[in-house]
């Protein structure tokens, strides 16, 4: 098993559903355990600006998936529900699924990097893993809580459980 960690977002539909019920759903893949899920954070759009704003979490998993088989898994997911790639880059969607952190892995093929290739500029990956994983080194950049102090969080806010 290798300790990953997903982040997930939304902005279509219902992302506060969305988001939870795709926390679920990762850790169901096969060969795969969910070890805990961070707070779902309101976020402003990255990239694009002119879209609404996202709803942010990340999940850590054990798994026995590879990391491409876990990519291709995360793919189908997104697919479910109801995300179509090619569309414009960092615009809306339904759901996006990223690979931030593999183990200690560096992974670097077409189509997938790890760790993610922009996950120390973004306060929406770097707030919800601090709070599950706030010392967790990321392979050349340093520990996560380290990462964080170093950008912008402030337009940020932890949202409050949804009602069960």
């Amino acid at each position: 098993m290798t300790r990953a960690f997903v982040g997930l977002g939304s902005n279509q539909g219902d992302s506060r559903l969305i988001v939870a019920a795709a926390s679920v759903r990762v850790g169901a893949l096969p060969g795969t355990d969910l070890r805990c899920s961070s707070s779902q954070y309101l976020t402003p759009p990255w990239g694009v600006l002119d879209q609404p704003a996202f709803i942010n979490s990340v999940v850590e998993i054990d798994t026995v998936l590879s990391p491409s088989r876990l990519l291709e898994e995360l793919l189908t997911l997104e697919r479910q529900a109801g995300r179509v790639r090619g569309s414009e880059r960092w615009g809306p969607r339904a759901l996006d699924l990223d690979i931030l952190l593999y183990g200690q892995e560096l992974v670097s093929d077409a189509g997938l990097r790890i760790p993610h290739p922009h996950l120390a500029q973004r306060a929406f990956v770097l707030l919800p893993l601090a709070e599950i994983a706030a010392q967790q080194v990321v392979p050349g950049l340093g520990r996560v809580v380290d990462l964080l102090a170093r950008i912008d969080a402030g337009e940020c806010r932890r949202l409050e459980p949804l009602a069960a």
